[in-house]
């Protein structure tokens, strides 16, 4: 099983399409933005993949819209492949 865990800080959004990549293995070609994300990891990546976001309140505060996008993305992944799954940590979440 592929393990990404995003415990930042982030200072942007393109700082978590890097981890993402490097954590995950993401093939040269990925864009690192929404579109990329989802087309890569519903069609490049084999699986089973956990992405765990532990702190995603302290990456919607810092990153707002940005974390949210990321966040519905990776979630509409799960949503579309059973062998992926998303956690989104803390109860303020």
């Amino acid at each position: 099983m592929k393990r990404c865990i995003l415990a930042g800080p982030y200072s942007g959004a393109e700082a978590v399409y890097i981890d993402l990549a490097r954590q995950l293995g993401l093939p040269g070609h990925f864009g690192a933005n929404l579109d990329a994300l989802w087309d890569t990891l519903v069609k490049d990546v084999p699986g089973p993949i956990e992405i765990v976001w532990p702190d995603f309140a302290g990456a919607r505060r810092t990153l707002g819209a940005a974390a949210e996008g990321i966040r519905a993305t990776l979630e509409e992944v799960a949503a579309e492949r059973p062998d992926v799954a998303v956690v989104i940590g803390g109860a303020n979440d």
